[in-house]
């Protein structure tokens, strides 16, 4: 057993507490290697931003979860030798499917899970949820719980539609499980892909308009739940400048479009006080890497096309923690 505190990182509880509190959203990057950590961490640093880091199932599996952790633990080290005195940075398991899952990543070091029971019927959500809080709460380990199914692909995370979440459940799911915050489905979607051209309409120049999120189911949710932190799931913006960039480099994104930032900032001000982003870390990523292969074909050493990748991804990072999620200067 490896308990967080010892490697330097914080749950989620008192950081929701005061987002919610201050309208804003803490940051939920996920993270599969390296160069996304330290473009995390540097990016949370320098605003001086709690942040979020969060694996999922199969980028645990990926990275290795021994490495995992003692990348964490260097993360605060680093975090530190920044200058960011006292780093509030979160190992949180994102779409965890089984309680196993979720105890073996709290043995680990891990400071908060979410345990994903959405896509069963909602008794056995309950009961899948309660024992995941029952376990997690033993070691102040923090639980993300999930009402509601959201459409689209990520990682090993899949389904054909999204169910939105009933407001009319809230209140019975987290009082008989416990669990510390709730994701809910109000129209975000997994992926970079995140809607059907069918589903959108077109501007004056003919791009993609997605579907405005459901504010008032959300707005239902918070008048069941004052005050309680409530996670939003699939909420990349899919820039077009960086989707354009992998295109023009032999890439073939089509169709891709995300959730308007003008969406998420309003929801961070309201009790949405974590946003997951996980594709536009992706598209960052790819768009610079293709972009040294197609315009320095002859170069082959790694940290000179992860270099450029690392810096956009920590652009990118640092663009939503100022102007989208307003968790700046807030740690």
């Amino acid at each position: 057993m490896v308990s967080y505190k010892d490697l330097g990182l914080v749950n989620t509880k008192e950081m929701f507490a005061k987002a919610v509190k201050g309208g804003y959203a803490i940051p939920a990057f996920n993270v599969n290697n390296m160069e996304q950590l330290q473009a995390i961490v540097q990016a949370a640093a320098e605003t001086k931003s709690p942040v979020i880091v969060q694996a999922s199932k199969g980028a645990r599996q990926y990275a290795n979860p021994i490495l995992l952790r003692y990348m964490l633990q260097g993360a605060v080290e680093y975090a530190k030798s920044l200058g960011w005195e006292k780093p509030q940075i979160v190992l949180h398991l994102d779409h965890g499917d089984t309680f196993e899952t979720c105890k073996d990543c709290i043995d680990s070091g891990f400071s908060s899970v979410m345990i994903d029971g959405s896509h069963l019927p909602y008794d056995e959500n309950v009961a899948l949820t309660k024992k995941v809080v029952e376990y997690a709460h033993q070691f102040d380990v923090t639980v993300e719980g999930e009402l509601g199914v959201l459409a689209g692909v990520e990682d090993e995370v899949s389904a054909e539609h999204h169910t939105y979440t009933k407001p009319e459940e809230v209140v019975d799911f987290v009082t008989k499980t416990g669990c510390d915050s709730l994701a809910i489905s109000i129209g975000t979607s997994h992926g970079a892909n995140k809607f059907t051209p069918e589903q959108c309409t077109r501007d004056a120049n003919g791009h993609l308009v997605p579907p405005p999120l459901r504010f008032d189911v959300l707005e239902e949710c918070e008048k069941e739940l004052p005050g309680f932190p409530i996670v939003l799931h699939g909420a990349s913006s899919v820039p077009q400048e960086e989707v354009e960039t992998i295109n023009k480099y032999g890439g073939a994104l089509k169709d891709a479009i995300g959730i308007p930032e003008e969406q998420l900032r309003k929801a961070a001000k309201s009790a949405v006080c974590k946003i997951n982003i996980d594709s536009d870390s992706r598209l960052a990523m790819t768009a610079a890497v293709r972009e040294v292969f197609a315009t320095k074909p002859a170069e082959f050493d790694p940290r000179k096309y992860l270099g450029p990748a690392r810096d956009n991804m920590k652009k990118l990072y640092k663009h939503k923690i100022e102007a989208v999620l307003g968790s700046a200067g807030k740690a």
